[in-house]
């Protein structure tokens, strides 16, 4: 689909599906369609915590080593959970040692508190905003930043050359992690492609929204259509302001 819809590239999000596992299936695909992956998403989510295994520095190992071999350059991953003691306390300089083994950026994530019966839990060590730590490389992700209530644009400004990789979507302010196509929710979308672009951007845009709630497979195209389309024009609008 992303091929024949003209995606430039994809990011695997290594999950639970044995496929999103096997690194030569995925090779495999990858010359099938012609579309190359530019980044892998370690499996660090709740729901993948025994994928690859219970040692979280090895699933970060084994993410690099995929996307090395796939041809891509950059790991996304979360902050840890805060039950992560001991991969938590040295979660800073984990990173950096791994970049500088691996030679691939780690792109650790801004994340959101979660709201259950109080207010929020903070569940993520040393924290959900990864601006206010000493990583090299930072994931932006549009709905993270809507669930938690941050300032995409100021977050960008902080960053500079530290941001490495975005996720393209949108949020509408609910507190939940809603993956909105861009332009359907109140995130500063449009003004950070186009600020990205000015600033001469070179790392990845990737969409990443939730369409389960299509009726059709056509109705799932149109969005992630609209989706390329929305990132594409606001990043080359920036070239003719």
């Amino acid at each position: 689909m992303a091929a024949r819809l003209g995606y430039d590239a994809i990011e695997v999000m290594v999950g639970i599906d044995p496929l999103s596992q096997d690194v030569e299936a995925i090779k495999h695909l990858v010359d099938y369609y012609g579309i190359p992956v530019c980044a892998v998403h370690a499996p660090c989510l709740l729901i993948t915590q025994r994928v690859w295994g219970s040692d979280p520095w090895d699933k970060l190992a084994r993410s690099a080593e995929m996307v090395q071999v796939l041809g891509g350059d950059t790991v996304v991953v979360h902050p840890p959970f805060r039950w992560q003691r001991d991969y938590a306390e040295d979660f800073v300089e984990g990173i950096a040692r791994l970049e500088a083994d691996t030679n691939v950026a780690f792109g650790v994530e801004n994340m959101y508190p979660w709201r259950a019966s109080r207010p929020e839990v903070q569940v993520y060590v040393p924290g959900w905003n990864p601006v206010d730590h000493d990583f090299a490389n930072v994931t932006l992700d549009l709905s993270h930043t809507s669930a938690a209530g941050d300032d995409a644009i100021a977050m960008a400004h902080v960053l500079k050359s530290r941001l490495r990789h975005v996720h393209m979507t949108d949020g509408s302010g609910s507190g939940k992690d809603e993956h909105l196509v861009p332009g359907r929710g109140n995130q500063p979308c449009a003004e950070l492609l186009e600020l990205l672009a000015t600033q001469g951007f070179e790392g990845n845009v990737v969409l990443e929204i939730n369409t389960r709630k299509a009726l059709s497979r056509t109705s799932r195209e149109t969005d992630l259509a609209e989706s390329l389309a929305f990132t594409r024009f606001h990043f080359a609008a920036a070239d003719i302001l």
